[in-house]
């Protein structure tokens, strides 16, 4: 299978020694393997050219932290511009909504625009570079996204983890844009249900590693080869045996990302 959304560079090193050549033999033949900022892209890119068949980068910049400078901007916008060759993909990218949910329950301001401007910027580089995206974009924020990537008429979009509205949902079918699941499917019933709604052709299976899990995964640190346990639980909402379900979800990111 494809784990279709990693934070590799975050995993400790001595860990990833052992853990990434030892992928295939679980089952895991390659990851999308994320950013959070340029730093950040760096460190990805070197895993990326150590272990060229297993990693597959994304280069962008997380929306749930503070704003780059504008040299800082400037200076990750060139980077995914020189090595847009080698990526998978522009990500991650997306809008603020933890980070702002908290902010605004400590009763602080915060300011919405700057981020929207940030992701329209980024969004206009994917376009100009025929690059598909990972978005983090949910609840309202993804009505946001859909307007920014209608804008800029994307159509390759992948929403990681989602959760969001009835209409975020219709509208993002209706266009094809694609979706992913994380452990959480296995215990979180609106995460089962939305499982259950979204069209099969548009699924895919992540970690979201390093960020732990709960349910059976509680106190066990996240490993790619989850992505089994993730399809076997979505392939059982369908009516899939475990096989058929990863085979599935494994056609459908290699198609999202070209492989």
């Amino acid at each position: 299978m494809i784990d279709a959304h990693i934070h590799l560079e975050q995993y400790d090193p001595v860990l990833l020694e052992k853990m990434l050549p030892e992928l295939p033999v679980q089952g895991v033949e390659s990851v999308i393997a994320v950013s959070m900022n340029l730093d950040s892209c760096i460190r990805t890119q070197k895993l990326a050219r150590k272990y060229p068949k297993l990693v597959k980068p994304a280069y962008g910049f997380h929306p749930e932290q503070p704003l780059p400078t504008a040299s800082g901007l400037a200076a990750l916008l060139d980077f995914i511009e020189r090595h847009a060759g080698d990526i998978a993909a522009v990500g991650e990218i997306g809008l603020p909504y933890y980070s702002r949910a908290e902010a605004l329950e400590r009763g602080e301001a915060f300011e919405l625009e700057p981020y929207i401007r940030l992701l329209d910027t980024l969004l206009g580089l994917a376009a100009r570079l025929g690059k598909p995206v990972v978005l983090h974009a949910v609840y309202e924020d993804a009505l946001t996204a859909c307007d920014l990537l209608d804008k800029h008429g994307i159509k390759e979009a992948h929403f990681h983890w989602f959760k969001g509205p009835e209409e975020a949902v219709t509208r993002m079918i209706e266009r094809g844009y694609h979706i992913s699941f994380t452990p959480d499917i296995l215990y979180e019933p609106e995460i089962q249900a939305l499982a259950r709604r979204y069209p099969s052709k548009l699924v895919m299976a992540e970690t979201d590693g390093p960020w732990p899990f709960e349910g059976p995964f509680a106190g066990q640190p996240t490993h790619p080869a989850m992505i089994r346990d993730v399809a076997a639980a979505w392939g059982a909402l369908h009516g899939y045996s475990a096989a058929q379900a990863e085979a599935m979800l494994t056609a459908n990111t290699a198609r999202f990302y070209r492989f």
